[in-house]
């Protein structure tokens, strides 16, 4: 149940953060809840990670699929030098989730300590 909770807070809290902070408050946010929520760390880093890759990976998603995928073509060409518009938002997801899950896991260091 403390999973289920902390990632639903990691994804509400972290969306409302970054309507007005930068991007990386995704890993305040995910530090804060994996210190509040007791959890070993192993669970805690999951938390953080899974909760900003489906977040992080769904809005790319949907921003990317309003225009079809033109701009994450282009992007993708540029970055990665491949045509493939859904690499790109998976290495954006795994960027994000791969922050969250680590500000989580030194969260619940910081818990058990």
């Amino acid at each position: 149940m403390k999973f289920i909770i902390s990632l639903v807070l990691i994804v509400l809290l972290s969306v409302a953060a970054c309507l007005y902070l930068p991007w990386w408050s995704i890993a305040i946010v995910a530090f804060i809840v994996a210190a509040l929520i007791p959890q070993n760390p192993g669970k805690s880093f999951l938390t953080g990670f899974i909760a900003i890759l489906l977040l992080w990976g769904l809005l790319s998603w949907y921003i990317s699929s309003n225009n079809n995928h033109l701009l994450a073509h282009k992007v993708s060409m540029i970055i990665l030098k491949t045509d493939s518009p859904l690499l790109l938002i998976v290495a954006t997801a795994m960027t994000g989730g791969l922050v969250a899950g680590f500000a989580a896991l030194s969260g619940s260091y910081l818990r058990r300590n």
